[in-house]
């Protein structure tokens, strides 16, 4: 039997930076693998993000900024002029049925490939090897130990941010989302057990952060200021790679949140714990994190609507996001809020492959129907 939650406060408007969302519930980053060799995305991409267009706030799939950045096949990019065509039809899908979306900035760093790079080692702060395996076009191949970046390679990296940042301002994003979290390059350059330097990026935490601030105030620039600006973290997270927390991660943490609250980022998004596995904290205080920083918080792990009503009533977290339950439930905030069944998706329909279990999963009411 379904029951009614439409007086729940998860779903009533809230006001983040310049935009007004209509509900507090926000789609996350969902790495699907649909896009091409080119880093193109498919055309029905946009109906698959249109679909789900009565989320408060989408935020696209991980993107890659540069062709040095991928580290999975078939993820798509934001650098060339192609990429930007297709994005922009998503984003005027998406806007076209009222909803607001961000473009994610990503770099894997190490958590890559030379059969992506052809034949290149992938770039990190430090010549560490991850474990686990890369999804390349011939399958999953072993992580293989990365080349050190360069001091002086550095800076062009904080440009292909900035280029990129740009490019999705040319796609009719609402914002974007900075990529620091899940072991990728920059918490590589964050955490000390990945970051073994000894020039000014490596060392004590203010050296740590100054790549990843770098990113964030070139981003900030092409935006006009961070109320359209966001950013993910993990402080908790070991994923991927099996990489051990900082040695400190709340000193280290705590003032890499002082610095974005400082630089004026519309919102924080707190992986709180080990992605798709654990809410254990690690000895992470998140509730301390959230307190530290001015803007938004959107907390993310596992919610469900009643976590998040909780969360909310305690002051602890102003959206939340979420990830699985809207690959098979396009309508997922109507549906939580009429109390509905939720849909399935089959793990094989999660990446790669075609509109199948990516975009013809229909609402409660049938297929959901975009106009273009």
């Amino acid at each position: 039997m379904m029951s009614d939650h439409s007086n729940s406060p998860i779903f009533q408007p809230f006001t983040l930076g310049h935009l007004q969302l209509p509900n507090r519930v926000v789609m996350c980053p969902l790495t699907r693998s649909r896009s091409n060799d080119a880093g193109v995305p498919p055309d029905f991409a946009a109906d698959y993000y249109a679909q789900r267009a009565d989320a408060g706030l989408i935020i696209s799939e991980a993107t890659n900024i540069s062709a040095q950045a991928r580290g999975y096949a078939l993820t798509p990019g934001i650098w060339t002029p192609e990429q930007v065509e297709s994005w922009t039809r998503v984003t005027r899908a998406v806007h076209k049925r009222g909803g607001r979306i961000f473009l994610q900035l990503w770099h894997t760093g190490r958590i890559s490939h030379p059969d992506l790079h052809g034949g290149a080692l992938p770039v990190a702060p430090s010549a560490i090897k991850p474990s686990g395996q890369a999804f390349t076009n011939d399958g999953l191949k072993e992580h293989v130990t990365p080349r050190a970046l360069e001091t002086d390679e550095i800076p062009a990296i904080v440009e292909d941010y900035r280029h990129a940042a740009q490019c999705a301002k040319d796609a009719d994003f609402d914002g974007v989302e900075i990529h620091s979290a899940n072991n990728y390059l920059l918490e590589q350059f964050i955490r000390d057990t990945t970051n073994q330097r000894t020039d000014q990026y490596g060392g004590s935490i203010e050296n740590r952060l100054r790549f990843p601030l770098d990113v964030v105030r070139a981003v900030i620039e092409v935006w006009g200021g961070g109320q359209r600006v966001g950013i993910r973290i993990s402080p908790a997270t070991t994923m991927p790679g099996e990489t051990s927390l900082d040695s400190d991660p709340m000193a280290t943490y705590g003032a890499y949140v002082d610095a974005l609250s400082k630089a004026g980022l519309v919102y924080i998004h707190d992986i709180e714990g080990t992605t798709q596995l654990s809410r254990d904290p690690s000895g992470v205080d998140f509730v301390a994190l959230r307190q530290r920083f001015n803007g938004a918080y959107i907390a993310n792990n596992q919610y469900t609507l009643k976590l998040a009503e909780e969360t909310l009533a305690a002051g602890k977290a102003d959206l939340f996001s979420f990830g699985r339950p809207f690959i098979a439930n396009p309508d997922l905030v109507n549906r939580m809020r009429t109390g509905a069944p939720l849909a399935e998706a089959p793990k094989e329909y999660w990446y790669g492959g075609g509109r199948t279990g990516y975009s013809d999963w229909p609402g409660m009411d049938g297929p959901i129907h975009i106009e273009r």
